[in-house]
């Protein structure tokens, strides 16, 4: 069946489509929340950002939850997926309405770091269980078809939350406060958007979204104690499953690549390009190249189920990771809006694409059982790879945001990530012509067939 047609055929689910209803819901809100954290800690005029605030803040936002990955995966597990979207969102709301208290009233930053990092807390867990609950509500053969467009239509959301937030704080430039009161406006739409995003999930049944396996409740005490041991054992899964290791991997290094490449894009938008021009043109900038992307995530949904089909999964990730080893120099080096936002959609093609092959063997890969413990797990190792980027960006980067050695460092691990994904694709179709060549060879008796 055609792309179009399996298309239509998931979209005609009605687990499918709420489940995907609430994904586009809960990252719209992603979108406006993290939009209006940046601009105020990035593009707020009293704030002197530097690369080494900005990989501050992405430690302080993602390196503490992510040891909450394997808590997540182990109770993930043993909850009911649809409770978990249901009251994470809700919670989300909650928390996100203090972050505008905060910024409102021009909190010290510790408080409003410690309530941005709860609302991504938070996060996880709910990523994480629409992660896990998609092969639930479709089935095995439309699973690349539905990666393709479930994940994607998130970060498209996501990327349109932005695109909202950026309108809304362009509609109101004078509040009472100016910045901060527009800043607590957009924080509190994303409020808004948790709350209707946890309501929505109200449409899918207590039990539709699994687990399979159910546990029972488990103590607080109990999970603890277990995590150790359920860590342990997602991991020998996962290690019994070589693609979808591999996968992970690789993705893992393109993740770095798209998080460094994230940092410098905020700097030369804070300062290269928008300190001697009129108020907002960095911020509309990023807006922009933030939409490009958004563009390039769609272009992956599109493109990536049918290159899957032509290529195999790890031909296509290495397509993508050799096409950004010589885009990213072409179009980074010149420091310059232009290529930067062609070099926006180009790096959400290749990441965006990258993402739904390895979503796709690690879901094809993995028991229904260990989905969540698996899922949080790569949940951890983006981010742990994200904040690196951002720590290695900060010790790159001059306060200007150019840096030949910044692109010179990404386009090896490109290239690294290439020779890796072929060496894994030589090894998997080598491996593959060995048990064929024994099946169609061996016949009873020693005798050829």
């Amino acid at each position: 069946m055609s792309v179009v047609g399996d298309l239509r055929v998931l979209l005609r689910l009605p687990g499918f489509r709420r489940l995907l209803g609430a994904r586009l819901l809960s990252q719209l809100a992603d979108g406006v929340y993290q939009l209006a954290l940046a601009a105020y800690v990035v593009f707020s005029p009293e704030k002197e950002t530097s690369p080494a605030a900005i990989a501050s803040a992405m430690a302080v936002l993602l390196l503490p939850y992510s040891l909450l990955g394997p808590f997540a995966g182990i109770l993930l597990d043993r909850w009911r997926r649809r409770q978990v979207l249901l009251y994470g969102n809700l919670l989300r709301a909650l928390l996100a309405a203090g972050t505008a208290a905060l910024v409102l009233t021009g909190a010290r930053a510790w408080l409003f770091y410690l309530s941005a990092l709860s609302v991504t807390a938070v996060n996880r867990f709910v990523l994480a269980g629409l992660s896990a609950a998609l092969p639930r509500v479709v089935d095995r053969e439309r699973l690349v078809v539905a990666n393709s467009l479930s994940p994607t239509a998130g970060t498209l959301a996501a990327t349109a939350g932005g695109g909202l937030a950026f309108l809304l704080r362009l509609a109101t430039p004078y509040t009472p406060l100016h910045g901060r009161g527009d800043d607590a406006l957009v924080v509190t739409l994303g409020a808004v958007l948790y709350l209707l995003a946890g309501l929505s999930a109200l449409r899918l049944g207590r039990d539709r979204l699994g687990p399979g396996t159910r546990h029972g409740a488990p103590r607080i005490r109990a999970a603890l104690a277990g995590t150790a041991r359920g860590l342990r054992d997602g991991l020998r899964h996962l290690r019994a499953r070589r693609s979808a290791a591999y996968a992970l991997a690789t993705m893992a290094l393109m993740r770095f690549c798209y998080g460094a490449w994230t940092v410098q894009l905020l700097m030369l938008c804070r300062y290269a390009w928008g300190s001697a021009a009129p108020a907002g043109i960095g911020l509309g900038l990023l807006g922009v190249a933030l939409a490009l992307s958004g563009a390039g995530f769609f272009a992956a949904a599109v493109l990536t189920p049918w290159a899957v089909q032509r290529a195999g999964r790890f031909g296509w990730f290495a397509l993508c990771a050799g096409s950004a080893t010589v885009l990213v120099p072409a179009l980074g080096l010149p420091f310059a809006p232009l290529p930067a936002l062609i070099a926006a959609f180009v790096l959400g093609l290749v990441t965006q694409s990258s993402k739904i092959t390895a979503d796709t063997a690690v879901q094809s890969s993995v028991d229904d059982s260990f989905r969540g413990r698996v899922f949080s797990l790569y949940d951890m190792l983006f981010n742990v790879a994200f904040v690196a980027a951002a720590g290695v960006a900060a010790l790159l980067l001059p306060p200007d945001g150019r840096s030949a050695w910044l692109v010179a460092t990404v386009t090896v691990l490109y290239a690294a990530t290439t020779a890796l994904v072929l060496l894994v694709l030589a090894g998997l179709l080598g491996t593959s012509r060995e048990h064929s060549i024994h099946h169609n060879t061996a016949a009873p008796g020693g005798r050829s067939t």
